[in-house]
């Protein structure tokens, strides 16, 4: 009976049935990755195996799929063995995971043949977002192929998400893009679509997928433009759905240089020959963007007025962009801002990370002294967590099997309470080559991208990764435990 019917429905052979306990073992000891279908009959199971079928032809090489079927002698005993009724199910199957040689998971996703092969590449991974019965109405696109034909079908406006599954800033925004999805129904499209693997290179190119999520809204199959509200609700989306419109350039920050102030800005040409013909210069090396430095600005202004109207000035202040002036932020080792550096005669004498108020600048200046020694860089200690920077950080972590990432900024309170329970943590784990501890600092201008795209909009920020895939943020205790 049952070759016939394995061979009825077309069953494939990649699917190992077994009925022997010490086969099934054998399984899982030479095989770290196998779903194991339990049917209390093998009428029970013809559904299920068909479906598995296919999806062993897909994790071919990837997972294993085994069947073992209740009913028999020899089976039951196994399946007593193992703990497992399918008698008490519903529909008479049970489908559970066993990873590394033991139990790992009742597979309680959805039964379709996306989420199981979804699931065997990635078995501690999210689920898929059309799993989620809340995304119903937002039409799930898998393929290009499948995204071309959409464009030329779909008469009403549509609006597409172009995401990552790890990306935390597309995880935010999902509740409200899907309710948007439900509310418009049957005037727009809201769809969407993960792009983040390689195979998908053409289609974010032609759309400008530079990051995640990039919404990009179509009439009639034509691209017109990005929508770029990630922090919209539901309203926010089915508003400005009403009226579709180009982003707005922001108008540009006028450049400290250009402001009415007395420090004196310098460039990349005139640095050298103002710091030869002043001789005790306090130089401001600061960023556009730098919330420290707008804060400093004022303080610094008025310290730069005090000492431009002294009538025995002790010195003078300037500031360099260094964002602007790459060829002197490098000279300098430039890795924070803003970063003071003291001049005298011509050269340079101390780095000067304790002055941010004019008392503190001026009173300095009075009488300059060298700055006690700076507490040296978490990244320049030894220790065992590992320091990413943006170009590196998808290959390293995709090497550990567990990684638990702090995105951090050197001048963060909380951070600096962090930093030593999170380096004592990883000491624990140093012998293990599967488990890692990274840290990422977000006050370096080449992690900025990174830290924006892994969703940190938060000192610390807490990632887990499998594989180099984001699963979730840490949002326990800060302490060693």
């Amino acid at each position: 009976f049952l070759p016939v019917l394995m061979y009825s429905l077309k069953v494939s052979p990649l699917i190992e049935k077994i009925s022997d306990h010490k086969d099934f073992k054998k399984l899982l000891r030479t095989r770290n990755n196998v779903l194991v279908l339990y049917s209390k009959s093998a009428a029970a199971a013809e559904s299920s195996l068909r479906l598995l079928s296919s999806v062993a032809q897909e994790v071919k090489g990837r997972g294993t799929i085994s069947w073992i079927d209740c009913s028999d002698t020899e089976s039951r005993k196994l399946c007593k063995k193992m703990k497992v009724d399918p008698n008490s199910k519903e529909k008479g199957v049970e489908l559970l995971h066993y990873k590394d040689g033991a139990f790992h998971t009742e597979y309680n996703r959805a039964v379709t043949l996306k989420s199981v092969v979804a699931f065997l590449k990635d078995p501690e991974g999210a689920p898929l977002w059309e799993e989620d019965p809340d995304a119903k109405d937002v039409v799930h696109v898998d393929s290009e192929k499948e995204l071309r034909r959409l464009l030329k079908k779909e008469d009403k406006p549509l609006l597409m998400m172009f995401y990552a599954p790890w990306c935390g800033v597309c995880k935010r925004m999902m509740p409200s893009y899907q309710q948007a999805a439900t509310e418009l129904k049957g005037k727009y499209v809201l769809a969407g679509m993960n792009v983040y693997s390689a195979e998908f290179e053409r289609i974010k190119e032609e759309y400008n997928v530079r990051g995640y999520p990039t919404i990009c809204y179509f009439e009639k199959g034509k691209f017109l433009f990005h929508f770029e509200n990630y922090g919209a609700t539901a309203a926010d989306i089915a508003e400005w759905l009403k009226n579709p419109q180009a982003p707005q350039p922001q108008a540009p920050e006028t450049p400290w240089a250009d402001e009415e102030n007395v420090v004196y800005h310098l460039t990349d040409e005139d640095f050298d020959r103002f710091i030869k013909d002043h001789s005790s210069v306090l130089v401001m090396f600061h960023a556009p963007w730098c919330g420290h430095c707008k804060k400093m600005k004022p303080e610094y202004e008025k310290a730069a007025e005090f000492l431009h109207v002294a009538s025995d000035s002790p010195g003078v202040l300037a500031a360099v962009d260094a964002t602007v002036n790459k060829a002197l932020a490098e000279r300098y080792h430039i890795s924070g801002f803003p970063t003071l550096k003291y001049f005298k005669d011509g050269e340079e004498k101390y780095t000067l990370p304790h002055l941010r108020t004019k008392k503190k600048i001026i009173d300095w200046l009075l009488n300059p002294e060298a700055p006690p020694p700076p507490e040296p860089a978490w990244e320049e200690k030894q220790t065992s967590v590992i320091h990413l920077a943006g170009e590196d950080f998808r290959e390293s972590l995709k090497k550990k099997k567990h990684t638990l990432v702090m995105f951090y900024a050197p001048w963060c309170p909380h951070c600096k309470n962090a930093i030593p329970h999170f380096t004592t943590a990883a000491e624990v784990f140093k012998e293990d080559r599967k488990i890692a501890y990274a840290a990422v600092d977000c006050a370096k201008e080449q992690n900025h991208d990174l830290c924006k795209q892994e969703g940190v909009d938060g000192y610390p920020t807490f990632n887990y990764y499998n594989y180099g895939k984001f699963v979730e943020k840490y949002t326990g205790e800060r302490g060693v435990s």
